[in-house]
C-alpha cells in the first residue's frame, strides 16, 4: 500500500507541468476537450507507468540488493535531470484528429519522462511492480486529466517551471542519499 500511495502522489507531482500534461492541454484546447482525447491520454499514462514498473522490477530482480539500490539512485538522478530541463512545446498548427497518432506520440513522451522514471525507481526499490504501477498509472492519469480540464491557456499561467526545479532538486538529493546508502551500507 505504501508503494501505491507514494507512486500516486509522486507521479502526479512530477507530471504536473510536464511535457505530456502540456501536450494534452494544448490538444484539449484545439479539439474542444474531446472525451476521446481524455481516454487516450489516461490509457497512455496507465500503459507507460505499467511498463516502467515492470521493467524496474525485472532489472532489480536480476541484481544484488546494493546494486539494485544504486539502480534506484540512477533512476532518480535521471528523473531529476529530466525535470530540470525546460519544457518547450510548439503549439500544433493543425492538430491531427487521429487518436492513434496522438496515443503513440503521448506514450513515447511519457516513457522517457521523470514521472515514469520515478515509477521505475519505486518498482525497483520495492520489487513489487503492481503497487508502484497502479499508483503511477492513477497519478499520471490524474495529471493528464488536470491538463485536459484546464487547457493550455490556464496552465500557462501557473508557476510550473519553479515547481519542476524544486522537485528536481528534491529528487537529486534523494538520489544522492540512496546512492550513498548503497555505497556505504554494511554488507
Amino acid at each position: 500500500m505504501d508503494g501505491f500511495l507514494i507512486a500516486l502522489l509522486l507521479v502526479f507531482a512530477l507530471a504536473t507541468g510536464g511535457r505530456d500534461q502540456r501536450m494534452v492541454a494544448q490538444w484539449a484546447s484545439a479539439l474542444h476537450r474531446s472525451p476521446a482525447l481524455l481516454v487516450v491520454a489516461a490509457l497512455s499514462a496507465c500503459l507507460s507507468a505499467g511498463a516502467m514498473a515492470w521493467v524496474g522490477a525485472e532489472f532489480a530482480a536480476l541484481l544484488p540488493r546494493r546494486a539494485a539500490q544504486m539502480l534506484v539512485a540512477f533512476a532518480l538522478a535521471v528523473a531529476a535531470i529530466e525535470l530540470a530541463l525546460p519544457v518547450r512545446l510548439t503549439s500544433p498548427q493543425e492538430p491531427t484528429r487521429s487518436l492513434g497518432a496522438l496515443f503513440v506520440v503521448l506514450l513515447a513522451r511519457q516513457v522517457g519522462d521523470g514521472a515514469r522514471f520515478a515509477v521505475f525507481a519505486l518498482s525497483a526499490w520495492t520489487v513489487v511492480p503492481l503497487t508502484a504501477g497502479l499508483g503511477g498509472a492513477l497519478g499520471g492519469a490524474a495529471a493528464v486529466t488536470l491538463g485536459w480540464s484546464v487547457g493550455s491557456a490556464s496552465l500557462a499561467r501557473w508557476p510550473l517551471t519553479k515547481l519542476r526545479w524544486g522537485l528536481a532538486a528534491c529528487l537529486a538529493v534523494a538520489a544522492l542519499f540512496v546512492g550513498l546508502d548503497a555505497r556505504f551500507a554494511a554488507a
